[in-house]
């Protein structure tokens, strides 16, 4: 598995999808595991908004971010984000970041996936 250093993943919520919360945690779990299989792992993840819920303690997809990690990807959070829910002390994977950094990325990287 090769990191695709073209790829930005920009994670914006802990759910994928406007509809029930259970369905859309389910649903960007599942999102996950089947990009991890693709072979191609993006080069940076960024988790913004309720998207920090990923990678602090009690992620359901906390093992998978980790793996995304231990592949290669950097994976930050939003600070602003961290402080805003009380997770900055809960983090896990990866580090936090800011807006800057953030807005830098989505305009330096070639493909840009939101899911």
């Amino acid at each position: 598995m090769g990191v695709d250093k073209d790829l930005l993943l920009v994670l914006g919520s802990s759910l994928l999808g406007d509809g029930e919360p259970d369905l859309g945690e389910k649903l960007l779990k599942a999102f996950l595991s089947v990009l991890a299989e693709t072979g191609s792992v993006p080069a940076r993840i960024i988790c913004m908004n309720s998207g920090v819920f990923l990678t602090t303690e009690g992620s359901p997809a906390i093992e998978l971010m980790k793996k995304f990690e231990e592949q290669g990807a950097e994976v930050f959070s939003c600070g602003t984000c961290l402080d805003y829910y009380n997770r900055k002390d809960k983090l896990v994977v990866g580090r936090a970041t800011n807006m800057k950094d953030t807005v830098v990325a989505m305009l330096s990287y070639k493909k840009v996936l939101r899911p």
